[in-house]
């Protein structure tokens, strides 16, 4: 029974998808070099034209935490948020600054997605397809905030493993449990004022 269970979790939770190309890469915000990188090799390989880093400081540390994964030697600027710090992986990856767009401001993964929309309409992008680059346990409620934010967009889910945790071991250490359960919470509790908008609206129709 429990093996039924942690199969169930691990396919609704570590969604990832081949590349495919598209209008923009987005990353949501985040302190791991992997993520920039990887990104960045999706760039050089013409997967997108544009990258939006996304992310100002952690609401719930108002201050940004420093970089992940010791590379400290390679990414040592005075990085005031992720977005800044993203970008500068980015461009120390063989990414040009013209292809950056950048949104410094969000607090969280909802506000990394629709103030991604924002920048995007403020900058006058027709966004019909995008790649979420995300760590691999963030990429299902990454992929849904993603698509409220744009409806109309096809959407790739594109991810890298961090803190050791994978889709096959995540079960195995508390760390591991917490991190993932703790996403399964969010994916419905997040959403349930957004699904009962949605609900009524298309009842009143």
């Amino acid at each position: 029974m429990y093996n039924k269970i942690i199969d169930d979790i691990t396919d609704f939770i570590f969604i990832s998808d081949n590349p495919e190309k598209s209008d923009i890469i987005f990353l949501p915000g985040g302190s791991f070099p992997s993520q920039g990188e990887y990104a960045a090799r999706l760039y050089r390989k013409g997967y997108a034209p544009f990258l939006m880093p996304s992310g100002g400081v952690s609401v719930k540390f108002g201050k940004w935490q420093g970089v992940k994964e010791g590379k400290e030697n390679v990414y040592n600027g005075n990085y005031r948020s992720d977005c800044e710090f993203l970008t500068d992986v980015l461009i120390k990856n063989g990414v040009p600054e013209s292809a950056i767009i950048g949104e410094d401001k969000s607090g969280h993964t909802r506000d990394n997605a629709f103030l991604s929309r924002k920048t995007a309409d403020e900058r006058g992008l027709e966004i019909k397809s995008g790649i979420i680059v995300c760590k691999s346990f963030h990429a299902r409620r990454c992929l849904m905030l993603y698509q409220m934010a744009f409806p109309k967009a096809r959407l790739k889910v594109c991810t890298f493993d961090a803190r050791e945790i994978t889709r096959d071991n995540w079960f195995t250490t508390e760390e591991g449990i917490d991190r993932v359960l703790g996403e399964l919470a969010r994916c419905g509790g997040q959403f349930v004022g957004d699904i009962k908008e949605y609900l009524n609206v298309k009842i009143a129709d």
